[in-house]
């Protein structure tokens, strides 16, 4: 019997070890947004649980003393909403150079993602956390596809961040492990 349990344990780790894989990221992200204050559709049609393949940007800015933020989907559709006292209490922090991409993939489970918006192979091969060369850059017509704006990696917001074109031994985009959508006008976090 051990030696059979030694051979799965063998096979499982060879197995989880073949080709790209997407890693969690460590990196803090403090997302809590209410969607039924701001009624946001940019974002709302990328939370919606039973609408599969559309993903939203979201960033935050400043201007003339108020912060913002700023959603983009992958539909072509943007907007930006002012952020509230509470929302502003409530710190956020969005990722690795302020943002992350959000959605329900089209494909295997159709879970509800969140990535965060650097390219990770640059990050590694840099060995630099948050420089603005690495953000991926959100395809608008509806592909699920982001490329870095650096390197040029594409990855596959469908498909858990895979990467579909790049360097051999390239991994994911990161994910943030606890992502959570009540509904298009509801309440998402991202932790």
């Amino acid at each position: 019997m051990r030696k059979s349990l030694s051979f799965y344990f063998i096979t499982l780790l060879l197995l989880t070890g073949c080709g790209a894989e997407n890693e969690y990221t460590s990196w803090p992200c403090r997302f809590i947004y209410d969607n039924s204050i701001h009624l946001d559709q940019t974002l709302a049609v990328a939370i919606n649980p039973v609408v599969h393949g559309i993903f939203c940007m979201i960033t935050e800015e400043s201007r003339g003393g108020s912060k913002y933020l700023i959603f983009e989907n992958n539909q072509g559709a943007s907007s930006r909403q002012i952020e509230t006292a509470e929302e502003l209490r409530n710190n956020l922090r969005l990722g690795l150079n302020n943002g992350i991409i959000v959605g329900v993939q089209n494909l295997g489970d159709y879970s509800f993602t969140a990535y965060d918006v650097q390219c990770p192979n640059c990050v590694r091969r840099e060995n630099n956390m948050a420089s603005p060369n690495y953000r991926m850059i959100l395809d608008k017509k509806g592909s699920g596809i982001v490329t870095c704006s650096k390197c040029g990696n594409k990855y596959d917001l469908n498909n858990k961040g895979q990467p579909i074109e790049g360097q051999e031994g390239d991994k994911g985009l990161s994910q943030y492990r606890n992502a959570h959508t009540a509904g298009p006008n509801g309440v998402i976090t991202v932790f």
